[in-house]
C-alpha cells in the first residue's frame, strides 16, 4: 500500500521512519524494483545486519575488531560448549536474529552452559521464529554505543553523534 501511495502521489522517495519498515529487506528492494528511492540501506545491508553471524563475519572481512566468538553454522551443544571454554568465560550467548535483548545470556561458567543455551534458543525461537545463536567473550563493564551514519549516492556523509544504547 505505501508503494501504491508513493506511485499514485508521484513520490520520487520514501523514508521508511523507524521501525519495522525500515528494517524490511523486501520492503527495501519493493522500492528499488518501483523505481522509488528507499532513504535507507540496501536491501542487502538490511539482511546482513539483521543476522549477528552475518554483521559479525562482514566487518570481519573488513579488518574491523571483534570480540572473540563463535559465528559457525554448526549449533551442536558439544561444539557450542567447546567454543565456549575457548573463549574462556564469561560468554554472552546472542540469538543471531533479533535485538533489544531478547535472547541474550550472560554465561558465567561452564556449570550452566547448557541450560543457558536452552533458554536462549527457546526464547529466540519464541521472539524471532530462529534459534540459532552466536558465541562472544562478555565483557561486565563495556558500553554499547550506537553511531547513525547517512550516506547518498554521491558519496556524501554526515554521522548524528552516537547514542548510548547499554540499558537495551
Amino acid at each position: 500500500k505505501v508503494i501504491n501511495a508513493a506511485k499514485q502521489t508521484g513520490a520520487q522517495a520514501i523514508h521508511p521512519g523507524y521501525g519495522f519498515l525500515s528494517e524490511n529487506t523486501e520492503f527495501s528492494a519493493q522500492c528499488k524494483n518501483s523505481g522509488i528511492v528507499f532513504i535507507g540501506p540496501s536491501a542487502e545491508a538490511i539482511q546482513v545486519m539483521g543476522s549477528k553471524r552475518k554483521a559479525r563475519l562482514r566487518v570481519w572481512d573488513y579488518n574491523v575488531p571483534v570480540l572473540p566468538g563463535y559465528d559457525g553454522e554448526n549449533q551442536d551443544l558439544d561444539i557450542l560448549e567447546k567454543a565456549a571454554g575457548e573463549i574462556a568465560y564469561p560468554v554472552l550467548i546472542k540469538a543471531v536474529s533479533g535485538g533489544g535483548r531478547k535472547g541474550m545470556r550472560v554465561v558465567d561458567s561452564a556449570n550452566t552452559f547448557k541450560e543457558d543455551l536452552a533458554a536462549v534458543k527457546r526464547e529466540s525461537l519464541a521472539a524471532f521464529a530462529d534459534n540459532r545463536g552466536i558465541l562472544e567473550k562478555f565483557l561486565p563493564d563495556a558500553r554499547h554505543i550506537e553511531v547513525q551514519v547517512f550516506a547518498d549516492n554521491q558519496g556524501n556523509t554526515v554521522h548524528l553523534f552516537e547514542r548510548d544504547c547499554s540499558l537495551q
